[in-house]
């Protein structure tokens, strides 16, 4: 192999890595045994399913509306955290239960795994 074939080798994974690397979503690692474990503490599957809608929207549907949103991470925080109008089947509408956790780190750990899905 000559240097210009090894270079070429290197050029194709270098661009493979980068082209790996932008498709992928930008959402921080997550824990899911402990972001099922807080969304179960608080009782999000009485109203989410992972793939089922109930009354509110599965997860799935919650991370494809927010996918390749920049903002995605700090809206679901805030959705989360606020207390704010969830609306139902129905059209009536309620307060979202606010996640009680320990920090804001396990929230977020929460929204990633909410997009994750």
């Amino acid at each position: 192999m000559n240097k210009s074939q090894i270079y070429q080798g290197l050029m194709a994974a270098a661009l493979t890595t980068a082209a790996l690397a932008f498709a992928a979503p930008a959402y921080a690692a997550v824990d899911a045994a402990a972001a099922e474990a807080l969304a179960r503490q608080n009782n999000c599957f009485k109203c989410h399913g992972l793939t089922k809608k109930k009354d509110g929207p599965s997860f799935q549907e919650s991370a494809a509306k927010f996918k390749g949103k920049p903002d995605a991470e700090a809206r679901i925080v805030h959705h989360l955290t606020s207390g704010e109008k969830a609306k139902f089947p129905d059209d009536h509408e309620e307060d979202h239960k606010i996640i009680k956790a320990k920090d804001e780190a396990e929230i977020k750990n929460l929204a990633n795994w909410i997009l994750s899905q």
